[in-house]
């Protein structure tokens, strides 16, 4: 890696955190040259303009929770398996979530709806790579007999995610977990009830 992609990396992995707790709009140039060290002029000489910073540190922020995510779900046995380990990773990923600022996911696409439309397409391709990945555990499960004929894998995947965001959601502004607890609990009761053969 030459000097100036590891530079260009090391802007990213600070920067991320940062974003993902302060807000993508509200992080301006100073906090980045704070946090980096670095000067305005090499933060601009790596990246054309703050924009270009966002996107990275969204795409790296994704790429973590992702990575986390696929080695829950690869860590079952079978596609009923996958699923449930996909949901105990969220009961555990409870403190990391609180910590850290929330989901780099939901707080991008709050923040994309409103202000930063350039961001939008990026939070759109990710949240469907999401419901695709789950898509695709369920129609092995179909396929495999884990899983009833009849399960819209799509649509399933989808309320699992919709779930997921929206206890995560209330849970951060309530300060409670008992609310992502809530949304997990329903998608164990869908995986052991309405999808499982």
């Amino acid at each position: 890696m030459s000097k100036a992609a590891k530079t260009r990396q090391f802007i990213i992995e600070k920067t991320a955190p940062l974003f993902n707790t302060k807000g993508y709009a509200a992080t301006s140039i100073s906090d980045i040259t704070a946090i980096t060290g670095l000067t305005k002029g090499s933060i601009y000489g790596n990246f054309s303009n703050k924009d270009e910073v966002v996107i990275e540190a969204f795409l790296h922020n994704v790429a973590l929770i992702k990575r986390e995510i696929h080695a829950a779900l690869n860590r079952g046995k079978n596609p009923k398996e996958a699923l449930l380990n996909f949901v105990d990773f969220y009961r555990q990923y409870w403190e990391k979530l609180v910590t850290s600022g929330g989901c780099a996911l939901l707080n991008a696409a709050t923040e994309a709806d409103d202000h930063l439309l350039f961001l939008k397409e990026s939070v759109q391709h990710n949240f469907t790579l999401w419901i695709q990945r789950l898509t695709g555990v369920i129609e092995q499960g179909k396929e495999q007999g884990y899983f009833k004929p009849s399960a819209q894998a799509e649509d399933v995947a989808s309320l699992f995610v919709i779930l997921i965001e929206g206890g995560i959601l209330l849970s951060r502004s309530l300060g409670d977990r008992k609310h992502l607890n809530i949304a997990l609990d329903q998608i164990e009761h869908i995986i052991h009830t309405e999808l499982a053969n």
